[in-house]
Parts: C-alpha cells; structure tokens; sequence
C-alpha cells in the first residue's frame, strides 16, 4: 500500500470507527444506567453503541459533522508526508464519501469542497512521537463550540490562582455545555500556557487513550470525572450518570501576569486513529 492509500485508509478508518477505549466506555456506561433505570440516559447511550456498529459495517461516517482534521505527524516523516500529500489524502476520501464537504472560505462562505484550503487540513510536525506515526484528530463543530478558556483569578466562579480554582473552572465548562456539545463528552486541560498554547496543549490531551492510568493529574482527573457525573446532566443533557467518559489534563509554564485555564470538549465521537507509515 501506497503512503496515500495509507492516509486515505487512516481518514476512513477514523471516521467510520470510534476508538476501541471510547467505545468500551460507552458500553460501560450504558450498563450502569440500565442498572440505574434511567431510561432517556438507556435510549440514548444505546442509539450510539447501534450508530457506532452501523457505521463500522458500512464504512459510512460515524457523523454527519465529519470534523476539522487535525494531523499529528512524526517530524521524521516530514519530508516525506507533506502537507500537499495530506491535502491528496483527504481530497481523495471526501471523494469517495469518508467525509463531508464540511470546509467553509470564513470570508465569502463559499464551500471548498474538497475539503482542501490554506490551513485545511490542520497539520502538525511533531517531536516526540514515535518514528513513522501519523495521529489523526476529527473534531465536530459542535463540540469545537463547547471549548472554553478561563482567566484566573475569576471573580464570578470564586475561583483563585491554586488547584481549587482549576477544577472550578473544569466543572464550570462542563455545567456550561450541559447537553450542546453530544453529551457524553471527554475534556481535555491545560493548566496555564499562553491563550494560544492552551488550546493547542488542551485539544492535544483527546488524543490520549481513556485506559490510560496514572500522571500528575491523576487524581484531579479522577475526582472531576466523578463530580461531572454527578451532576445529573446525562448523555444529550437528557439527565443521567453518564455526562462524562474522561477528564485528561495537563500543563504548561505561565507569566506571572496571566494564569489561563483551557477546556477543550470533545462529543462521544472521538475520532482519533494513529497509523505508521
């Protein structure tokens, strides 16, 4: 197979088959709320398990929002995956259906489609990744929306520059969303960075597995994954257990003067799938 076969499949891949972590927390958490006899939670979480099964079979996108494909690429590939390979790659699987004509010019509203523009897709040349790995993220608009970033102090949360004041901020984001962003949905967080960096660093924490164990936040993670579940919000916002499937969190160096808080949502559709080439 061809680098751009690989790239077409890895689109395909990514956008018809939920990752194996999100789908084993779905079905999960479809378990407990059976168990719990919340019936909207029950019908909801179940038409997804039905959607996710239904799309993998037919090789169809997992959502009519196919995303903004952001590509992670291991710089040793650089030269070899460039960005006008990548622009192939996605102008050929919006061809054959893996995605949408989901790619709007922001001054003439004028569609692009094949997907492919000046920064469309989103590319990134990674150090630190293992040689050869090409990392896909497809994030939905929906969900895009739901992102939030914080300032502290903030007044109107009561929330100071410590822990407390962080997990505040996470918890204000997700009462926030409520049902908007395709409830259930993973955060990823940035503790600090500039406005820029936050962003980038919350939305790259998505990319890691909901299996994985341990960290500096671990804890942190953990206790607002619980609060968030707690809060009755449920899959959709239709009331439930289920708000949340993951909480992952990182952070970076700050100025004195500025102490950011980034929350990048992620909906159920967490389409993110790693090939090496």
């Amino acid at each position: 197979m061809t680098t751009l076969e690989k790239l077409i499949d890895l689109i395909r891949e990514t956008s018809c088959s939920l990752s194996d972590d999100v789908e084993k927390a779905l079905k999960r958490q479809l378990k407990i709320e059976r168990t719990a006899g919340n019936s909207a939670a029950v019908l909801n979480l179940s038409t997804i398990v039905e959607n996710i099964a239904l799309a993998r079979r037919q090789s169809t996108p997992l959502c009519q929002d196919t995303g903004t494909l952001t590509f992670f690429v291991d710089i040793s590939l650089r030269r070899r995956v460039t960005v006008k390979l990548l622009q192939k790659a996605v102008a050929a699987a919006t061809e054959r259906g893996y995605l949408r004509k989901n790619t709007i010019n922001s001054v003439t509203g004028a569609s692009c489609d094949d997907n492919c523009a000046p920064g469309a897709p989103v590319v990134h040349y990674m150090e630190g990744m293992n040689r050869g790995e090409v990392t896909l993220l497809m994030k939905g608009g929906g969900s895009e929306n739901m992102s939030r970033q914080y300032s502290l102090p903030d007044t109107s949360l009561d929330a100071g520059r410590d822990m407390q004041g962080v997990r505040k901020c996470i918890l204000d984001a997700v009462v926030k969303t409520q049902g908007y962003g395709c409830a259930p949905g993973i955060l990823g967080v940035c503790i600090g960075g500039d406005r820029a960096s936050g962003y980038e660093v919350a939305k790259m924490q998505l990319l890691r597995s909901l299996d994985e164990k341990g960290g500096e936040f671990a804890s942190l993670e953990k206790q607002i994954l619980k609060e968030a579940n707690s809060l009755g919000i449920g899959p959709m916002g239709l009331g439930g257990k289920t708000t949340l499937l993951g909480v992952k969190i990182a952070s970076r160096t700050r100025l004195p003067a500025s102490f950011f808080v980034t929350v990048a949502y992620l909906c159920w559709a967490a389409r993110r799938r790693t090939v090496t080439i």
